[in-house]
C-alpha cells in the first residue's frame, strides 16, 4: 500500500519472504502502472493511448484552445501556468513550442501526476515546480508573455493579491474561474459551501467584495484539487473585471460564461495590455 504523508510517499511492508515488497512494481512495465501509483486522477489521456485515469479530456480543453487562438502564436514565448493540476493544459501549451513553460503546483499529489503526464505525453518545453505560486511571483524576477490560471482564483485565500501579482509579471493573463454574481438564490446547491461571511478589500481605489467559503473536509479525498487552506474566497464578477482594468489591461475578452453551472457561475477571460 502507498500512503502520502507530510514527509512524502510511504509504503507498508510485507513480511512474506516470497512476496515482493510493496515499494516494488512486479508487473510488466507500463504507463498504466505509473497512473495507478497515484489515486484520484481527474483528467483522462487521449483514447489512442488506451490508458485509464480520470474522466475529463483536459488534454483537449476548449478553454485553452480558445486562449491559444486569441493569443496567436505562443512559439518562443515564456508562459507561467499556476495550478497545472495534472499537466494536461500544460501539454496543450507545450505543443505550441513556447520557449519555456513554468508550471507551479502546490498540491503534492497533483505535482507527481504532472510528472507522470509529462513522461506519458512528452513535453519539451515544460518545467514543473512544487510549491506556492504566490511565493514564486513574489520571489522570482521573471516576466512572462502569458500567465495562465485556470481553476485557481476561486480557491485562493488571497485572490486579490494573486491578481495583483499576476499583473506585475505579465501583459497578458488567462483566467478561468467561478465568481460571485449580482443575484443568486440562497437555495442553489453551490451556495451551500459559503459561510455567509463577506468582506471588502480595497485595491487601486476599487472595493473588492469577497465571499467566504470552506471545503467541509473534501481535502481528505485523494482527488481533492482545491486550495491549500480551508478558508478561501470567491470574488464578485464585476470586481474581477474592474481590478484587471485598473491594472492596465485595456482588452478583456470573455468566453464561455455560464451563469447556471452546477458548481457556480463561471467564465473564461483573456486580459491583455494594449
Amino acid at each position: 500500500m502507498v500512503h502520502l504523508t507530510k514527509s512524502g510517499l510511504k509504503f507498508s511492508r510485507r513480511t512474506d519472504k516470497d512476496v515482493a515488497f510493496d515499494q516494488y512494481e512486479a508487473g510488466v512495465p507500463s504507463y498504466q502502472n505509473a497512473i495507478d501509483l497515484l489515486p484520484g486522477w481527474t483528467g483522462s489521456f487521449p483514447d489512442a493511448l488506451k490508458l485509464k485515469a480520470g474522466t475529463l479530456a483536459l488534454y483537449n480543453d476548449h478553454r485553452i484552445a480558445w486562449m491559444i487562438k486569441q493569443m496567436g502564436s505562443l512559439e518562443g514565448k515564456k508562459v507561467l501556468e499556476i495550478g497545472p493540476l495534472e499537466g494536461m493544459h500544460t501539454y496543450m501549451i507545450d505543443q505550441q513550442k513556447p520557449d519555456r513553460v513554468d508550471a507551479v503546483e502546490a498540491n503534492r499529489l497533483c505535482y507527481l501526476r504532472c510528472l507522470i503526464t509529462r513522461e506519458i505525453l512528452g513535453m519539451n518545453h515544460a518545467h514543473f515546480h512544487l510549491g506556492d505560486a504566490m511565493a514564486w511571483l513574489k520571489e522570482k524576477p521573471e516576466r512572462y508573455d502569458l500567465i495562465v490560471a485556470s481553476g485557481v482564483l476561486y480557491h485562493m485565500a488571497e485572490p486579490v493579491e494573486l491578481l495583483r501579482l499576476m499583473a506585475e509579471r505579465s501583459d497578458a493573463v488567462f483566467i478561468w474561474t467561478h465568481y460571485f454574481p449580482d443575484v443568486s438564490e440562497k437555495t442553489e446547491p453551490w451556495r451551500q459551501a459559503f459561510s455567509g461571511k463577506t468582506e471588502t478589500r480595497e485595491l487601486n481605489g476599487i472595493p473588492v467584495r469577497l465571499y467566504e467559503r470552506g471545503y467541509f473536509n473534501a481535502s481528505s479525498n485523494a482527488s481533492f484539487c482545491g486550495g491549500p487552506k480551508d478558508r478561501h474566497y470567491w470574488v464578485h464578477r464585476e470586481d474581477i473585471l474592474s481590478l484587471l482594468t485598473s491594472f492596465g489591461y485595456g482588452s478583456i475578452e470573455i468566453m464561455g460564461e455560464d451563469r447556471n453551472h452546477s458548481g457556480g457561475p463561471c467564465f473564461s477571460l483573456l486580459a491583455k495590455r494594449n
